[in-house]
C-alpha cells in the first residue's frame, strides 16, 4: 500500500490539473454561447485589472448570444473595448449597461485550429501530470535513502504511482477527445 500522505497529495495535485485543463477546455469556442468564453477577457477598473466576472454578470440567453450585464454604468464603454481587445472574434454592441454579443458562424479551418489548440492543452496537462509522478517517485526514493522504505516497498509503491498517472492520462484523453467532438459538430 503506498504511504498514504504521498497519495493524497499526488491525487490532489492530479486533480488540479484535470481542473485547469477543463478550465482551458472550456475557453475554447464550439458553435455555442458558452459564459466561460470570456474567461480570458480582463477589464482595467479603478487602476486595477480585474476578470469580467467581477464587473458584471455574464449569461447566455440563447444558444448563439452572450450578454454582459455591467454592473456600473460607467464601466459600459471600457468592458466593451475589454472584450473587443480579447481577440475572441466577438463583437460588442451595448444597449444601457447590457452588452450582447452574437457568435459568428466557425469556419471549418478555425474548428481545426481549435481542435489543435485543446489536444496541445491535453499535452501540456500530460506534461504536468508526469511532473507530479517524478515528484512522487523522488519522494520515494528520499524515504528508500533514510530507510523508511525497503527496495520491494519502494518498487511496489512505484508501481501504484505509474498506475494512477496512467489512469489520469486515460481522463485527459476523454476530456480532449469528447471537447474536440464539441467543436467539430457544434
Amino acid at each position: 500500500m503506498m504511504n498514504q500522505l504521498i497519495k493524497t497529495e499526488l491525487v490532489d495535485k492530479m486533480e488540479k490539473t484535470l481542473l485547469t485543463l477543463d478550465k482551458n477546455l472550456k475557453g475554447l469556442r464550439t458553435g455555442r454561447a458558452s459564459v466561460n468564453l470570456l474567461d480570458p477577457v480582463v477589464v482595467e477598473v479603478y487602476g486595477s485589472r480585474m476578470p469580467i466576472s467581477q464587473v458584471g454578470t455574464v449569461s447566455t440567453p440563447d444558444a448563439k448570444t452572450i450578454s454582459v450585464q455591467v454592473w456600473d454604468k460607467t464601466m459600459v464603454k471600457t468592458v466593451e473595448k475589454a472584450i473587443a481587445d480579447a481577440n475572441l472574434g466577438l463583437n460588442p454592441s451595448s444597449d444601457g449597461q447590457l452588452i450582447r454579443m452574437s457568435l459568428p458562424i466557425i469556419s471549418e479551418e478555425r474548428r481545426k485550429e481549435m481542435v489543435k489548440i485543446a489536444g496541445k492543452y491535453g499535452e501540456d496537462a500530460k506534461v504536468a501530470l508526469r511532473n507530479v509522478r517524478r515528484d512522487g517517485m523522488d519522494a520515494l526514493k528520499k524515504m528508500e535513502q533514510a530507510k523508511q522504505l525497503s527496495k520491494d516497498e519502494h518498487h511496489d509503491q512505484s508501481e501504484e504511482i505509474q498506475k494512477l498517472t496512467d489512469e489520469y492520462i486515460v481522463k485527459i484523453d476523454d476530456m480532449v477527445k469528447n471537447r474536440e467532438k464539441e467543436i467539430l459538430t457544434t
